[in-house]
């Protein structure tokens, strides 16, 4: 399934050999410090948030604007040198993992707000900026950036765009394409190609469709027009418990059937909830899964939607329902959601995935990977995005133990399978990258991914950029070496 199944693609040895030439080029078209070459500072970008897998790159290259990001590429393009785009990396996949001979090519310094209109409702940033700035940028002024990844503190809006993230409020507001307007781009051969712009639904061919989840396979971002929205005149989250998670997921269920549209719809079954409440002390019930549910409007039309998604709660009896009586309360209910990955992750090491399935099969799903988990030995913590059924199982193993991370990974592949069989998809937000690569052809036909394949062949017909992510490894060496 990942990594370890299928080795990543031999180095170049002759790119490794010109490596002095390749630093000297790029030194030569960037400011002083930009070029990181040294093995001992490379070593900082060898991983990303998938950090089982580990291998520094050539060198890595840190610009500040879209002219320099067109430089790096020309002098790479040139030499046949592939190139890594990096955000922040929080990839979960393996989306920015080098190879050895590979330029990282971190946006991390261009994080400029460019322009904001309110009027207009958007607000064009370099690509570097972080998730969570964006609505520090507008909010003194009533406005916020809807898309919010559990990671929105540190992970950039060019990793945002790459993986097309969601977020907890994915379910009313959408994802990273439901609120990206335009892009500015830079092929690999150093072209810069402007997309979209300040406005909804620009004419042609949907190219901004096609670059939103495209993996920085076709290109570099550097800047990105966002929209902004007005804030809700109140948000309310209300916790229930329940005494199993098909119950829950049953829940959930119906009230997407009832015709409400909260917010966010949140779970956590009981490993999650004991870790997290241990860590950020939430005031969590110690059942077997739980639900946040937030609604948003005014205090009556707040009143009205907590009222119906109650009914339909206490239809499944719930052992907690507790609605947030002030900002306070509210904050608690949500600091321990926010904090599950950082909290799992001082118990164990974990895999976390996000495949996606109909919110009807959310019983069915969650009572799979429950036995799935008993057959292969291995814990499984559920928090997700129920709504939208985005799952997150996050699969515990220890990494000391020889062995446990290829049962991880085999387990990983029988739940992603499952996501496939009963309607939904591999990937919700996080990615393929390297981690699902080899499951591609459970979901797609090898036509399918032929078609997908060509696309990349008109945007970067050498296969220079992220290298062996995305596609079956031995379909995008074949196509890399063509």
């Amino acid at each position: 399934m990942f990594v370890s199944s299928i080795a990543m693609p031999p180095p170049d040895a002759k790119i490794i050999a010109r490596k002095a030439v390749i630093v000297d080029r790029l030194q030569a078209v960037l400011t002083r410090g930009a070029v990181i070459h040294a093995e001992s500072e490379t070593r900082a970008y060898e991983c990303d948030g998938l950090s089982a897998y580990r291998c520094p790159p050539l060198c890595v290259v840190l610009p500040t604007s879209t002219t320099e990001v067109a430089a790096i590429l020309r002098v790479c393009y040139e030499m046949g040198v592939p190139v890594v785009p990096r955000g922040a990396g929080t990839s979960l996949a393996g989306g920015a993992m080098p190879t050895a001979d590979a330029v990282i090519l971190g946006v991390a310094r261009m994080n400029n707000v460019l322009e904001t209109s309110y009027e207009d409702r958007i607000i064009r940033v370099q690509t570097g900026r972080t998730n969570l700035s964006i609505t520090g940028a507008v909010e003194a002024d009533g406005f916020f950036y809807a898309p919010d990844p559990s990671s929105q503190l540190a992970c950039a809006i060019a990793g945002n765009i790459a993986m097309n993230s969601g977020g907890a409020h994915c379910l009313k507001y959408g994802v990273t394409t439901n609120n990206l307007l335009g892009v500015t781009i830079v092929l690999m051969d150093g072209s810069v190609i402007e997309i979209g712009g300040g406005h909804l639904d620009a004419g042609g061919l949907d190219l901004l469709g096609v670059i939103c989840g495209s993996e920085g396979q076709l290109g570099v971002v550097t800047e990105a027009t966002l929209r902004i929205l007005h804030k809700p005149e109140g948000a309310r989250p209300v916790l229930m418990g329940f005494d199993s998670s098909e119950v829950a997921g049953a829940c959930v269920s119906d009230i997407i059937k009832a015709g409400v549209l909260p917010v966010a719809i949140e779970f956590m079954d009981r490993p999650c909830i004991e870790v997290c409440e241990a860590f950020a002390k939430a005031g969590y019930p110690m059942c077997e899964a739980l639900l946040i549910v937030e609604v948003e409007g005014s205090n009556l039309e707040i009143d009205e939607q907590l009222d119906l998604i109650k009914a339909i709660a206490r239809t499944h009896n719930p052992v907690e329902l507790r609605e947030a009586k002030s900002a306070d309360e509210a904050a608690r209910i949500w600091l321990g959601r926010k904090s599950a990955f950082g909290a799992m992750g001082q118990i164990n090491d974990y895999m976390c995935l996000d495949g996606t399935i109909p919110v009807s099969e959310l019983p069915y799903v969650l009572r799979r990977i429950g036995e799935l988990s008993k057959q292969y030995g291995l814990d499984v913590g559920n928090v997700f995005h129920a709504g939208d059924g985005n799952m997150h199982p996050l699969i515990l193993y220890n990494a000391n133990i020889p062995g446990q991370l290829e049962t991880c990974e085999a387990l990983g592949a029988e739940i992603l399978k499952l996501c496939v069989e009963v309607g939904g998809c591999l990937t919700g937000e996080h990615g393929v990258g390297v981690e699902k690569r080899d499951l591609m052809l459970v979901q797609y036909t090898p036509s399918d991914l032929e078609a997908q394949m060509a696309v990349k062949d008109v945007f970067d017909p050498a296969w220079l950029l992220n290298p062996a992510k995305v596609f079956p490894l031995k379909s995008s060496e074949k196509r890399r070496t063509a």
